[in-house]
């Protein structure tokens, strides 16, 4: 708090007097967890080594929020993991899929929707890639991904091989995004590579004598075989084909890539994407608009630290945490790092804010899934960031005693003057409980106005944090469905205007850390009782304006119709 005023003592009068009302205001949210009631009970299972470190066990951790039976209310799945010794027959660990049943709890129907799979998951995706209306799954694994398709009855068919997804090598795929690079009207899919896949399992001996000593894993992988990403295109037809070489993807240098985000950082109406690379520089894909993407990470100001320095890059997300208009960028890091800060300057170009806007703090963790999202509804967005040791409770080899601080989750609260506040520890209980976090999800679960949160525990269950403490501010909820545009409306944008405020926000798929968010458009309105005006760009190039929408409700926007459906909460 010192530090925080001794900064805001700098600012000038009106910032100043800003940021003093800021700080005072009376509202917290009060987050509790709520998995164990909701049904939310089986573990991700990261099985190790009893003597020895490998590299593999760090990672995965996606988690997805979706409605994958179109009942109006968001469904979980959650990527689980795996192990190096064998599990007893009938207790191989699977994905999950839990099913909301509209009370506050959900049920398991994993098997009868025909997704019970075992291997090392890492990360997910959604995005409806055959335009049907009903949502398809995309799994990453270490090995070889999963592309399960929605049939629109409850249950998914895994069409990897027949829509040409089926790898004929293995990788260490992480994250994925799907998107309308071209803007044909089918969904693409990106998916970001780690390590070599040879690397994964390479093992690390323990020295007894060395014990509270980091292995050289803990260092990150520099010194390993990078990845690169992968670009598929969607024929129209079903299937996918590899265009990472036409379209540039491949041309960039080998990296460790995590989690990428997708989004028109550059306002001309073309999808681009960011990838967030541990311990070499992230990554910035300029659509051309052509058909290819030119990397430019390092020329605009998103690749390193403003010392020049690369980061340990694990999660990512885009928005517009200062109302100009622009996409802004939040990269979560390693220990002993900051979280990283792009503000988007509208020419091309970013700058790192970390420190002028009060995010250099909370360095001891690893952070992982995070998010820009409006927790109060006052139409500023916040800061989300999931914390976990690098290595899960439960596994053998050189581990050290779990930091107190360790798997706390992070909560800063937008001050509306470029800075934010640090109220973690006094968000609500849920906030404070140590978990072996990884990726992080979020939307409107239990249909409340408020986001709820919803976050991968490895060797633990889930944890569903929901604020028992609601903001009384209005909010909108926005769900678009394209026409000629992709049926999700993927890459699609939301322009709202309430009491003064002007907010955008796109549909995206991917994201956090491997993770999936609503795919539903949330925002915030303050006192106002309608935005004034909403205006939608969807992606294929037209626009819709929409006068006088009222607030707290769902509205559904169809491309060329207008507003089709509406629900109050």
């Amino acid at each position: 708090m010192l530090f925080q005023l001794e900064l805001c003592s700098l600012l000038p009068f009106p910032l100043l007097l800003r940021a003093r009302i800021g700080t005072e205001r009376d509202y917290l949210p009060n987050y509790v967890d709520v998995a164990t009631q909701a049904g939310l009970t089986a573990k991700t299972v990261v099985a190790g080594h009893e003597s020895k470190d490998f590299l593999l066990s760090t990672t995965g951790g996606g988690i997805a929020l979706f409605d994958y039976d179109n009942d109006g209310w968001l469904d979980i799945f959650v990527v689980n993991s795996w192990g190096l010794r064998g599990f007893p027959k009938g207790e191989e660990p699977t994905n999950h899929l839990y099913r909301n049943n509209h009370d506050g709890t959900f049920t398991d129907v994993t098997a009868k929707a025909n997704l019970v799979r075992s291997g090392w998951g890492q990360g997910v995706c959604i995005g409806d890639y055959n335009n049907d209306g009903f949502m398809d799954l995309f799994i990453t694994y270490y090995g070889k991904n999963a592309l399960y398709r929605n049939n629109g009855d409850g249950t998914f068919t895994d069409v990897t091989r027949e829509s040409g997804l089926l790898q004929l090598e293995n990788h260490w795929n992480s994250g994925a995004a799907f998107l309308d690079y071209d803007r044909d009207g089918h969904l693409d899919l990106f998916v970001s590579n780690y390590v070599a896949y040879e690397s994964g399992l390479a093992l690390y001996d323990s020295d007894p004598s060395l014990v509270g000593v980091q292995s050289p894993v803990l260092h990150g992988p520099a010194g390993l075989q990078g990845s690169k990403n992968i670009l598929y295109h969607n024929n129209g037809d079903g299937t996918f084909a590899d265009v990472s070489k036409a379209t540039g993807i491949a041309n960039s240098d080998a990296a460790y890539g995590f989690t990428p985000c997708v989004a028109d950082y550059d306002n001309d109406g073309w999808p681009d994407i960011y990838v967030a690379n541990d311990s070499t520089p992230s990554l910035l894909f300029k659509n051309n608009r052509n058909g290819t993407f030119t990397e430019v990470g390092l020329l605009a100001g998103v690749a390193v630290d403003e010392n020049g320095g690369s980061q340990g890059g694990m999660g990512v997300d885009a928005g517009d945490y200062d109302g100009d208009g622009l996409l802004d960028i939040i990269k979560t890091n390693y220990s002993d790092q900051t979280t990283s800060l792009y503000h988007n300057q509208g020419n091309g170009y970013f700058s790192d804010r970390t420190f002028q806007a009060g995010l250099s703090g909370q360095t001891s963790s690893v952070k992982w899934g995070t998010a820009f999202f409006d927790f109060e509804n006052d139409g500023q967005l916040d800061v989300f960031i999931a914390t976990g040791a690098i290595y899960p409770p439960g596994l053998g080899g050189r581990h050290r005693k779990r930091k107190e601080e360790e798997g706390k989750k992070i909560l800063y609260r937008n001050l509306g003057n470029g800075r934010f506040q640090d109220i973690s520890a006094r968000g609500g209980p849920g906030l404070l409980l140590p978990r072996c976090s990884r990726g992080a999800a979020f939307g409107d679960i239990f249909h409340t106005g408020q986001i709820d949160v919803v976050i991968n525990n490895l060797n633990d269950s889930p944890t569903l944090l929901r604020n028992q403490s609601p903001s009384p501010n209005s909010w909108l909820l926005i769900r678009l469905v394209g026409m000629r545009t992709n049926r999700a409306a993927i890459g699609s944008r939301a322009i709202v205007e309430a009491e003064g405020q002007r907010q955008i926000q796109e549909v995206r798929s991917g994201g956090s850390f491997g993770s999936q968010s609503d795919l539903r458009l949330h925002f915030g309105l303050g006192r106002a009782h309608e935005a004034t005006r909403v205006t939608v760009n969807w992606l294929g190039g037209k626009q819709e304006i929409l006068e006088h929408v009222p607030a707290n409700r769902l509205v559904v926007i169809r491309e060329g119709k207008g507003i089709v459906g509406q629900e109050k909460f």
